[in-house]
């Protein structure tokens, strides 16, 4: 299938989200040859109030408003995401046509290559109430120092001294060339990852059916699955992607294993459920997995956040 006119994306102005969005437009130009393509960087709300915590001014959603009314206005046909960022209930005009290939889901270190050699009373950064519970959980003599801003100015902030050590995304610090920034990674089972983390998603006018079918090239079923399950998770616990929810599935043949955990930001409390399936049950595997949570008290865990 071709299509005349250019597909215009609607993008973050972050080297993370202009990777992200490039290697979208090349994939496009593999699947659909001689297809003009349009890059659209902007800059949204959530990289512009960079004083304050995201869970306080509203959420990761903030980097997707300005790119939904590009193109609600016509002025973009796609918009380019990390699913991580993706709110699990999205405006009914829009929807993902498309979620890639997912790459390293983990949670990496940069400056140590494990919590153990981190001094008492460390100063780690990190901005998501996710990754903050779990260290405390781990360590809770370490002091947790809220970190905003892209990746390069994340770095730098630790390489001036104003962190001991930082949790990043280790897919981020891949596709910007910078795996060598990591110090060791943070793995199941003493650590779970973000819903989603480590896929990009495709968004799109549920309308537009000369784009929607063009995306389904770009699809990747295995990805998809994994991260639906988890993303449904959080839909049964009605949990924005900024609230302390991690989750993480895994493919065994075609068994889905998915695991999620609920936790209190200072990390006393944290609440473990899983459950195996047909991986066509992934919707149901995910209800099963919250209804569980919320069985163990999930539902005042994520009350302290709101």
């Amino acid at each position: 299938m071709s299509i005349e006119r250019p597909i215009r994306i609607a993008t973050r102005e972050s080297a993370l989200a202009m990777w992200q969005t490039r290697h979208v437009a090349q994939r496009l130009q593999q699947a659909h040859p001689g297809a003009q393509i349009e890059i659209i960087p902007m800059t949204t709300k959530g990289d512009q109030m960079l004083d304050r915590s995201l869970a306080s001014i509203g959420g990761k959603g903030l980097f997707l408003k300005e790119l939904e009314k590009a193109m609600l206005d016509g002025e973009a046909d796609i918009a380019v995401h990390s699913m991580k960022d993706v709110p699990y209930q999205m405006p009914g005009e829009f929807r993902i046509g498309a979620i890639l290939e997912r790459a390293n889901p983990l949670d990496a270190l940069v400056g140590c290559s494990n919590l153990d050699q981190l001094a008492k009373g460390a100063v780690v950064g990190t901005s998501s109430l996710r990754r903050r519970g779990q260290l405390l959980a781990m360590r809770p003599d370490l002091k947790i120092k809220d970190l905003r801003g892209n990746v390069n100015t994340r770095l730098a902030k630790l390489d001036s001294g104003q962190y001991d050590a930082i949790v990043l995304a280790a897919a981020g610090l891949t596709r910007l060339g910078m795996e060598q920034r990591i110090g060791g990674l943070l793995a199941p089972p003493q650590w779970l990852p973000a819903a989603a983390q480590g896929a990009i998603g495709i968004e799109c006018l549920v309308d537009d059916h000369e784009i929607v079918p063009l995306l389904q090239d770009l699809h990747h079923e295995t990805t998809a699955s994994r991260v639906c399950a988890e993303r449904a998770v959080a839909a049964q616990l009605g949990a924005d992607c900024h609230m302390p929810l991690a989750a993480f599935a895994t493919l065994d043949g075609g068994q889905l294993h998915l695991k999620a955990r609920v936790l209190a930001v200072d990390g006393q409390q944290l609440l473990d459920a899983e459950a195996t399936g047909p991986v066509e049950r992934w919707s149901d595997l995910g209800a099963e997995v919250g209804c569980k949570l919320l069985e163990l008290g999930a539902d005042d865990c994520l009350a302290t956040t709101q």
